[in-house]
C-alpha cells in the first residue's frame, strides 16, 4: 500500500473543537500500532480574528491569518488540509489562493452525509457567521434538502451557549439548553439535526434527540481519512 497522505489541520477556532477533531481522527483510524495512524500537523491558532464579526462587517478579516496557516502547513509537509471550524469556510477562497494542495471541505462532507441519510428537511445549528455566509443553505439547496434554522431569539441563545462551550462549560445546563434548541427544529419538521458548529458536538448527541444528529466533525473525519488513505 502507498503511504497515507499527511493531513494539515487549520485549528484553534476554538481549541476544544480542534482537540475533538484530532481525537476523533485517532479513534476512527482503526490503528493497531503507532505507525498505523495518520501523520497530522495542527496549527492551533486561537488568535485568528473572530469569523462572525468579520462576516457581519464589524471586525477584521481572518483571511490573511488563515492563508498564512495554510501556507505554513503545506511547507511543513501537509498533502491536504482541513479546517476545524465551519464558519471559517467562508474564507476558503483566501486559503485556496495561498496553497497548491487540496482543501477538504467540512461543509461539503456534512451536506453529503445529510443527503445520503435520506433526510429531506434538516435543522441546522450554525453560528451567526456561518449563516450570514449562507454556507449550509447553499450546500443543502444544491442537494435538494430543505434547511431549517433557528429564529432570531433562538439564534441569540445558541450563540450564548456556543461561547459558554468555548469558555469550557459543557455541563448539564448547557447540554439541556442546546437539546431544547435542537428540539425546536425537530418540532418544525426536521428529520435530522446538523451540528454545523464544531462546539455543538461537545454538548449534543443523537442520544438526546428523537432524530439523528449529523455531526460536522464526524463527517469531516470520515472524509479526511478516506482522502488520506485512498479508500
Amino acid at each position: 500500500m502507498s503511504e497515507p497522505k499527511t493531513l494539515g489541520i487549520i485549528g484553534g477556532m476554538g481549541p476544544a473543537a480542534t482537540v475533538d477533531l484530532f481525537a476523533k481522527l485517532i479513534a476512527a483510524t482503526g490503528a493497531e500500532r503507532d505507525q498505523d495512524h495518520l501523520r497530522i500537523l495542527i496549527d492551533n491558532n486561537p488568535r485568528v480574528p473572530n469569523r462572525n464579526d468579520a462576516i457581519a462587517g464589524t471586525g477584521p478579516s481572518p483571511g490573511p491569518q488563515l492563508a498564512a496557516a495554510a501556507r505554513a502547513l503545506q511547507q511543513a509537509g501537509a498533502d491536504f488540509l482541513v479546517i476545524a471550524c465551519n464558519t471559517a469556510h467562508a474564507f476558503q477562497p483566501d486559503i485556496e489562493a495561498a496553497i497548491t494542495i487540496p482543501l477538504v471541505s467540512m461543509i461539503e462532507a456534512t451536506a453529503d452525509e445529510a443527503a445520503v441519510s435520506g433526510a429531506d428537511r434538516v435543522g441546522v445549528l450554525a453560528a451567526d457567521g456561518c449563516r450570514g455566509a449562507h454556507l449550509y443553505d447553499r450546500a443543502f439547496e444544491q442537494r435538494g434538502v430543505t434547511a431549517l434554522f433557528l429564529d432570531e431569539v433562538q439564534q441569540a441563545e445558541f450563540m450564548h451557549l456556543i461561547f459558554r462551550v468555548k469558555a469550557g462549560d459543557v455541563g448539564v445546563e448547557v447540554q439541556r439548553r442546546m437539546q431544547s434548541l435542537a428540539n425546536t427544529l425537530y418540532a418544525r419538521g426536521a428529520k435530522a439535526i446538523v451540528a454545523a458548529c464544531t462546539e455543538v458536538p461537545l454538548v449534543l448527541s443523537s442520544d438526546a434527540l428523537a432524530v439523528p444528529v449529523i455531526n460536522s466533525t464526524d463527517a469531516l473525519v470520515t472524509r479526511a481519512i478516506a482522502f488520506a488513505t485512498g479508500r
